[in-house]
């Protein structure tokens, strides 16, 4: 009872101080609202490109190996004029490693480009057209909700046939469900076999709406592979296997096959796919650094404000400190008291920061920019917790020299 007497006479206090001096405590809250709005907006942004990011990397799997020229990630001392020297990987590379591995489960190839494509009169520029050996599908998940992936002898003899992305199908033909329509890349006829479904456009990628995939024999036909430096080779994992015994495994057959000596570096990169989140882990954790940084400015100068507030409350109310003093009212009752109330006033400017975070989110969404604003619970609550704290550091000086009063000196001031 006597807790429940507590909150609800600091806060009852804390209302009277925002509503009798309406604009001093709107400016002296100014700070507290501004910290919190700015570390609630910067965790609000990083989550949701976090989000959108690793929704992009789902289609990847955790037990796949990517062989490439360049290293996903540079160490300390990163040689870079080695990698130069180096040749991509091959399909030839993916025929004569697959007989070799024993525990992996399948394998790709793939190379990409940007490509006009045409259908009638309608032309999309910058086409991402990727060429995929045929266990494409069996290493990168592909929603194809039209239609039909390659089979084995389209595959192999190089059919001119296509798998596009929901925006290529659409710009080109007006609609998602072409199966069996025509178009052209540099002259080319192609028979579309496949449409895959839409995962809609983000700030950090269009995903695979914007996205055509050709065989890998067929590929020659409408660019140079060979000339591709971002080609990779992608070696699943047979379930159960656990991936450092398949890089070792892969490392030592790829040196066989490329012909790389004893002794001599490899001339190839083995990549996981823990090394991109961990480079966004790195990334996303300096955002969040210096979004508090920044804010912590903010936040320090609304809890000198904030102080500043319950030392005038404290000056006002010393008349009926000294009344409740001799009343019996103890010093911690006192004390307890003014650190509700500086505690209430930061949940206050806490609450409007939140508001205002939320017409943020509300009208990045309505505007369309590609990025989907989220606002996650346990941000809300750490913005909470943010306001409790700087109350109670904003208000620890006030109530003790609140609680110091003698009760006889307070009744008699003027």
């Amino acid at each position: 009872m006597l807790w429940l007497r507590l909150l609800r006479e600091s806060l009852s206090f804390a209302w009277q101080a925002i509503w009798t001096h309406r604009l001093r405590t709107f400016l002296s809250l100014l700070g507290v609202m501004v910290g919190i709005f700015v570390i609630s907006a910067v965790f609000t942004v990083v989550d949701s490109l976090e989000t959108e990011l690793r929704d992009t990397f789902n289609m990847l799997d955790d037990d796949v190996l990517f062989v490439t020229k360049w290293p996903w990630s540079a160490g300390e001392d990163y040689p870079w004029w080695k990698y130069v020297q180096r040749r991509p990987p091959t399909e030839r590379d993916l025929e004569l490693l697959m007989p070799r591995l024993t525990l992996a489960s399948a394998g790709m190839y793939q190379s990409k480009t940007f490509l006009d494509a045409e259908a009638g009169n309608n032309r999309m520029q910058g086409v991402v057209v990727g060429a995929g050996s045929h266990g494409y599908d069996q290493v990168i998940s592909l929603n194809i909700v039209h239609g039909r992936y390659f089979s084995p002898s389209e595959s192999a003899a190089g059919r001119p046939v296509a798998v596009i992305g929901h925006e290529v199908a659409n710009q080109l033909f007006g609609r998602s469900e072409v199966v069996g329509q025509t178009l052209k890349v540099r002259g080319i006829r192609m028979e579309v076999i496949g449409v895959l479904a839409q995962e809609g456009e983000s700030i950090v990628s269009t995903g695979l709406d914007e996205f055509m995939l050709v065989p890998s024999a067929f590929a020659p036909r409408i660019y140079d592979a060979r000339a591709d430096d971002n080609a990779q080779i992608a070696i699943k994992a047979q379930p159960g296997v656990d991936l450092a015994a398949l890089e070792d495994e892969l490392v030592q057959q790829l040196r066989a096959v490329r012909r790389v000596r004893p002794g001599r570096e490899e001339d190839f990169s083995v990549n996981r796919m823990e090394m991109l989140t961990s480079i966004l882990d790195s990334i996303f954790a300096n955002l969040a650094r210096g979004g508090w940084f920044i804010a912590m400015f903010a936040i320090l100068v609304g809890c000198f404000s904030i102080a500043n507030i319950m030392f005038v409350s404290v000056r006002e109310r010393t008349k009926i400190i000294g009344v409740q003093k001799a009343m019996g009212a103890k010093n911690a009752f006192i004390l307890i008291q003014f650190l509700f109330e500086a505690v209430a006033l930061c949940v206050f400017g806490a609450l409007l920061a939140l508001l205002a975070i939320q017409l943020l989110v509300w009208g990045v969404n309505a505007s369309d920019l590609g990025l989907t604003l989220e606002i996650a619970p346990k941000r809300v609550f750490l913005a909470l917790g943010v306001a409790v704290t700087s109350g109670l550091l904003a208000g620890i000086a006030p109530a003790r020299q609140a609680s110091k009063l003698p009760p006889v000196e307070a009744m008699r001031t003027t």
